[in-house]
Formats: C-alpha cells, sequence, structure tokens
C-alpha cells in the first residue's frame, strides 16, 4: 500500500484526507500520462478516460474536480454518472478506453469517498502507475527519463471534452441480462440497494429475467448511502424478507462491488457460503479448473473443512479482492472471493460484481430447485468474533511484541481447533483481530 491509495482505491473523508484538489491533481496526472503513452506511440489522438460515481453528495464535487483535471491536461472525459463499480471495469475494457475511474468509498459512511482506478483491461490499475500519482500528489514526479515538478496543460484544440456515456451504463446492464441461464419466473426477490449505485440497476436486470422483484433502500439523497441499509447492515433485509415471505434476498453495498444473501427462512448466507455454493455447482458440472476455489485469509475454517469433504481445492490470499483477483488470473482459477460478499466470476467479470453474484446464486436455486438454505446446510461455520481497534500506526501496533505474545498465547490455547488472525486494515485506520474457535464463548475470551 502506498501513502494514499490503499489496497481498494484512495479513501478517506471527502474534503478531510481526499479533497477536491486530490482528485484534480490524479485527473491531471492521468490525463497526461496516458496522453504521453499515446504520443510516444505514435498515435495523436486523445486519451478516453471514462468515470462513474456512486450517490454520496461528495461524488458530484469529486467528477467535476477530476473531469477539470483530465481535460486540462487533454483527455477526453465519458461520464457513466450513477453506475456500479463492475460497471465502469466493464465498459473500460469492452470500450477501450485508456483507463476507467470509480469515484466511492463502498461500503465506508456517506462522508467518506474514493477514487478507484481501473486499467483497459477492467483490472484495478497496477501499482507502477499508482506510484507516479502518488509522486505526482507529493511533487517528485520522475517519469519517461524527466523529473515533472509541475505537468503542462494542454491548449487549444488539445483542451479536453466531456462525452455524456449513460449508453454505457445502459449496454453494461444488457450484459447482465444476457447472463441469466434460467428464468426466475415465479421467484419473490427481495434487493437491498444500500441507497447507493446499484438502485437503479439491480431491479431491472431482475424484473428482466422474470422476477417478482421488492426493493429496499433505493431511494438515495446523498446522505444515507449504507446507512442501516446494504451488505454491512443485512439485518434491514432480514427482516425485510421474513415479513413478506420472499424466496431470496440479496444486499449490495455502495458501490455494488459485494452481495450478501438472505436465504427464504432470514438468515444470512456470507460470501463464504456463496463460495462453498456455487463451487460446488461448478465441480458437480466439471466447470471448476484447477479444482480450486480461491479464498482469504478472512474465510471460516468451516468453509475449508466443507471443501474437504467434497474434494475441492483452495488457495489463501492477503485480505483484498485485489488479491484474489491476480492469483486467479496467475493460476486460471475461474472462482474466487471473500467472506465479506466480493466474489469474483473471473469468466465473466474481472472484478467482485454484487448483482451478477446475486444472479449466479439464483442460477444455482433454479438449476437444482432448491432452496438457498438447503444448499448451504452441509457448510458448518465457526463461531467467529472480529474487534476493529481504532489505532494510529497499523503496521507498528501489529508488530508490537506484547501484541506478538498475546497472539501466541491465544493460539496455543485453541491448540490447533479453530484460528487466530490479527492484521492490518488496508482502508482504515484499524488493527482487525479475528479468532474462530468451536464456541462463541471461546471466541470472546482469546479475542478480548
Amino acid at each position: 500500500m502506498g501513502k494514499y491509495f490503499g489496497t481498494d482505491g484512495f479513501r478517506g473523508e471527502a474534503n478531510q484526507t481526499l479533497t477536491a484538489d486530490h482528485a484534480y491533481q490524479v485527473g491531471r496526472f492521468l490525463g497526461w500520462y496516458f496522453g504521453e503513452l499515446k504520443r510516444k506511440s505514435g498515435d495523436r489522438s486523445a486519451p478516453r478516460i471514462v468515470i462513474g460515481k456512486d450517490t454520496r453528495r461528495s461524488s458530484y464535487m469529486f467528477e467535476y474536480t477530476l473531469i477539470a483535471g483530465l481535460t486540462a491536461s487533454g483527455a477526453d472525459a465519458y461520464m457513466l454518472h450513477v453506475t456500479t463499480t463492475p460497471s465502469v471495469a466493464y465498459i473500460a475494457r469492452v470500450d477501450a478506453f485508456d483507463c476507467g475511474i470509480m469515484i466511492s468509498a463502498s461500503h465506508n459512511p456517506y462522508f467518506d469517498n474514493g477514487i478507484k482506478l481501473i486499467n483497459s483491461q477492467g483490472e484495478k490499475m497496477d501499482e507502477s502507475v499508482i506510484s507516479l500519482i502518488e509522486d505526482y500528489l507529493d511533487g517528485n514526479l520522475c517519469v519517461f527519463g524527466n523529473r515533472y515538478p509541475e505537468l503542462p496543460y494542454a491548449l487549444r484544440e488539445n483542451i479536453g471534452k466531456t462525452v455524456d456515456y449513460a449508453s454505457g451504463r445502459n449496454r453494461y446492464i444488457g450484459y447482465l441480462i444476457s447472463l441469466g441461464m434460467y428464468s426466475f419466473r415465479g421467484m419473490k426477490v427481495g434487493l437491498d440497494c444500500a441507497n447507493g449505485s446499484s438502485w437503479n440497476i439491480a431491479k431491472s436486470v431482475f424484473e428482466a429475467l422474470g422476477a417478482t422483484t421488492y426493493v429496499i433502500n433505493a431511494e438515495p439523497d446523498g446522505l444515507n448511502i449504507n446507512e442501516n441499509a446494504g451488505s454491512t447492515h443485512i439485518e434491514a433485509l432480514q427482516k425485510f424478507v421474513r415479513k413478506n415471505r420472499l424466496d431470496v434476498g440479496f444486499a449490495y453495498d455502495g458501490d455494488a462491488d459485494r452481495c450478501l444473501c438472505v436465504d427464504e427462512n432470514g438468515d444470512v448466507v456470507t460470501g463464504d457460503h456463496i463460495l462453498y455454493v456455487y463451487g460446488a455447482y461448478m465441480k458437480e458440472r466439471g466447470k471448476l479448473v484447477n479444482n480450486t476455489v480461491v479464498t482469504t485469509v478472512m474465510s471460516n475454517y468451516g468453509l475449508y473443512k466443507a471443501f474437504d469433504a467434497l474434494g475441492v481445492g483452495y488457495a489463501k490470499t492477503p485480505v483484498g479482492d485485489k488479491y484474489v483477483y491476480e492469483y486467479m488470473t496467475e493460476h486460471g482459477c475461474r472462482l474466487g472471493g471473500e467472506q465479506s460478499g466480493h466474489i469474483i466470476f473471473s469468466k465473466y467479470a474481472t472484478t467482485g460484481d454484487g448483482i451478477l453474484t446475486s444472479m449466479k446464486i439464483m442460477e444455482v436455486i433454479m438449476a437444482k430447485k432448491t432452496p438457498l438454505s438447503k444448499l448451504c446446510e452441509p457448510l458448518k461455520i465457526y463461531p467467529q468474533v472480529l474487534l476493529n481497534i481504532a489505532v494510529t500506526e497499523k503496521d507498528k501496533a501489529q508488530d508490537d511484541c506484547d501484541v506478538v505474545a498475546a497472539v501466541k498465547r491465544a493460539e496455543e490455547q485453541l491448540n490447533g481447533c479453530g484460528r487466530i488472525l490479527v492484521r492490518a486494515s488496508g482502508t482504515e485506520p484499524l488493527g482487525r483481530i479475528m479468532v474462530e474457535a468451536e464456541s462463541k464463548k471461546i471466541c470472546k475470551e482469546l479475542s478480548d
């Protein structure tokens, strides 16, 4: 992780950690850098950069300042408006953009925001480019054999333009619908859109596939994104599914790159459950390439025991869908993800996609004519406690000798019947402590 960019972009409180000036400078760099790359290859055309945003009030401010920076450096900015992170990744790839930008702080509260950068392949931006952006923000940019304390402005006909590109978002919706292998007719489906990016997309997709949809938290006002809603507050959807006797429910986060589910009984279905259900479905059909599901170190101990019983192999990466995707690409794996609901189906997408994930779970339900609770039944989740501890220096806190000694003592008490994980958050000033054990009581004692 760099000084400004973490595992999921440049994120922080709007106009505190991440300011409008930062956004302008990021735009200036991207417009100039991709223009230079084109010129050095003999191409004099303007760079094309596509931008999407979530529903936070500050997203408009960052959209306009990013566009000002891009066009001032000679790039053309294509505006998808309010849309999901996976839609930006999809359009960046299929419409041959030089890069994509998503303005979102994902599951964070409304007063935070972030800048996520996506390369021309629809993947998270290369670390080498991120490092150059950080150097530019610090006034230390050295690239192409020169030092640039400031970047040149585009002049006259070389100043960039803005293009309304809502058609790109609509094409992404059409792509999702095209992936539907079964009609959802007769199914009552609940959708919690977190007052975020999915509010005007998810319902369209599910209704096009025949489902009777019941939608909550789809009235964004700029201040209510993720507020007691979506995948981080799934209790709202649980109550909604029970009250309306729905067949299944899906909850997205602010930018809809993750999804958690609620079964017909109102019980939560986590990312681990999703990996199990779809991994078993792929294994059964001979579609699980390399017989491997990619997880992170946060996946539950019970998931691995369930995979062992099925004869399914698994890999463990550091936390972050970026690391999951990198492993999947390197080893040719088709399914991977996180407990939090970032699930990657690499045959169809280059990033986690909440709406796609919910469609894939619906596919299994329809194919096997089995309710979600029964599909999840073989997976026995070990009790888990997760504590988030505010710290000033994440790495220093994690490596503290007293902390290391406490972890060792707790591991000795577990004696192999569970596990402990202490790590630094990739997006917030927090240390995270996770304990899994055979009972909640043991988890709480050891985590405390």
